[in-house]
């Protein structure tokens, strides 16, 4: 159960570093001083990377747990 618990370290932390990407993208956005549409267009990308990410770091933190609970 030791290697479920540091996979879904592994998986949680690729999550998290997705989720960083995400905010440094969408300051990217802020900072170019886009139009409203290009703005929304560009934001909505970043939700749905963020959703994914947040899926995948909540995927590894149940896979971490799991193996607490198993091993």
């Amino acid at each position: 159960m030791q290697a479920m618990i540091w996979a879904g370290a592994l998986v949680s932390l690729v999550g998290v570093a997705g989720l960083v990407y995400c905010v440094l993208r969408a300051l990217r956005a802020r900072r170019a001083g886009l139009q409203d549409e290009a703005m929304r267009a560009e934001l909505q990308r970043v939700v749905v990377i963020n959703m994914g990410a947040l899926a995948v770091s909540a995927l590894g933190l149940m896979l971490v747990v799991l193996g607490i609970f198993l091993g």
